[in-house]
Parts: C-alpha cells; structure tokens; sequence
C-alpha cells in the first residue's frame, strides 16, 4: 500500500489491519450467535457455505483491490460508516439480530469505501450482493411465501411420480405413497432453499461472465424457475426411497443426501440452461473462433 501518501490519503497500511481487526471483532460474536448461539433458530446452515463463497470472492478480486489507490476519506463516508456502527450497537444491545446483520454488512461495505472509494466497491459489488443471501429472512415474509411454495413442488412431484406409476396421491403438502405420508417440509422445497439457489444460479452467472449481457441476466431469471426444479426433484427422491426403503431409511442419511443432490441437480439444469442460451446468445469470442 502506498503509506507516503500523507495524511490527506486514508492509508491503507497499518491503519488497514487496525480497522480488520475491528471488523472481525464485530463479525465473529455475530457469527458465532447467528449460527450456534441464541439465534441459531433462524439460521438455514447454509451460511457458512455463503460466507466462504464471499470470502473467495474477495479474495479473488484481492489483487485488483490492493492496486487500486488509496482515496481521501469524505464526510459522507465517514458519516455513513458512524451510523452503520450505531446501527450495530442497537441491534447487539437490544438483540436484533437483522439489523445487527445487516449494519454488519453495512459497515464492511463503508469500509471498502473509506480504503478505495467507488473503484473498491465497482470491484467488490458482487460479494457485497451475494452476501446479502446470508441475511434472515423475515419470518412474516417466509409464512407468506413458503405455503404456495410447498403446494407447487407436492403436487407436481405427486404428478409425475403418478404418471410412471407410483401409487401416490396428496392432500396440500402431504404426500401419501403406499402407506407411507410425507410432509413436504420448507426445509425440502420452501424458500430458504429457493433461496440459496437463487445465490447458486446468480454466482454460476457471475462466474462463467458470458459477453452478452442478454444471456448473463437470463441466467439470473432462469436461476428461480431451476431452483423450482431442483426442489421437485428432491421430494420425488425422497418419496421414491421412502416407498422402496422405508420411512428410517428416507428420513434418515438419504434426506441429508437428497440436500447434496439438490445442488448438483440445479448446477446440471444452470449447466443446460446456459447450453441452450448459447445458441441464441453466443460468445463473439467464440463465433469469432
């Protein structure tokens, strides 16, 4: 880092790692409640996977960042990194814990602003969009969204096991198979999964970059209706294991698989969905090739 700047340049040398320090003194009892503490509830434990993808993020973004120069800090920045702080201390003192999440993100976002101004963060804007996908989701907001989410993926799970000749059959989110019933829980096909799919299907976007904006922001649309997919596919793994094995055997380690399964089948469907765009939205590196 550039410490001969003088005092009119936020130096990013010494002053840097007092300043993450500080972050990871804020971050790690956060972290540390949100995931095995008192909010550990709300916690999806997908969050880990999320952080480590953002900490690569920044990590593979590292050297651009640190080449950039350092910038003088304005009072709106500095105004804006205050209040993130105060926010902080609100939601830690009166344990709310997404606003203490959310000023958490704040904070770091302000201060990649105070180090390297708007440059930093046009580097940094995906990690900053992805973490967002670590937040709780608001209990309210799940209630109304998980319901239609569960009725959609029971029933058409029940109708294509139906239609190769299952004997299955469902009422709202139960599905009764032989003489087994399943509920279709939200950690099966609700919205935290959708959710972290979405984060997939728009980090796979991200990652392969394709020219055509076209085809970029079409795989971020197709990331909800493969999240879908991948979601029904599941159940119907579960309710085929159950029929065969048991309710032990697909309640126990094959439902812990089926989560493992949900991923890869979403990555293979995000894989096809970008074959097929690149026929109508092809790389001109390529067609050029």
């Amino acid at each position: 880092m550039n410490i001969a700047m003088g005092p009119k340049r936020f130096q990013t040398g010494r002053a840097g790692w007092v300043m993450a320090a500080g972050w990871l003194t804020l971050l790690i009892p956060t972290l540390w409640d949100y995931l095995f503490g008192q909010w550990s509830a709300y916690s999806q434990g997908h969050e880990l996977l999320l952080l480590s993808v953002v900490i690569w993020l920044m990590w593979r973004e590292w050297p651009q960042i640190a080449s950039l120069p350092d910038v003088r800090p304005t009072w709106w920045a500095m105004l804006a990194l205050a209040a993130g702080l105060l926010a902080y201390a609100f939601g830690r003192t009166q344990e709310f814990i997404r606003i203490e999440m959310i000023s958490l993100w704040w904070v770091s976002l302000c201060a990649v602003l105070l180090c390297k101004g708007f440059p930093g963060l046009r580097r940094t804007w995906f990690a900053w969009l992805f973490a967002l996908f670590m937040m709780p989701i608001p209990f309210s907001l799940v209630l109304t969204l998980t319901a239609p989410l569960k009725e959609a993926v029971s029933a058409l799970a029940t109708l294509m096991l139906g239609s190769v000749g299952y004997p299955v059959g469902r009422t709202g989110v139960i599905i009764t198979v032989g003489q087994y019933q399943l509920l279709v829980a939200e950690a099966c096909a609700g919205l935290h999964s959708m959710f972290i799919l979405e984060a997939m299907g728009l980090l796979y976007s991200y990652l392969v970059n394709h020219q055509s904006w076209g085809r970029n922001v079409l795989l971020a649309v197709f990331a909800v209706p493969v999240s879908f997919a991948a979601n029904v596919v599941r159940v119907m793994i579960l309710v085929v294991v159950t029929y065969h094995f048991g309710d032990e055997v697909g309640q126990g380690f094959v439902h812990n698989f089926a989560g493992i399964v949900l991923f890869a089948v979403a990555l293979a469907l995000m894989g096809g969905v970008d074959s097929l765009l690149g026929v109508f939205f092809p790389d001109r590196r390529k067609a050029q090739a």
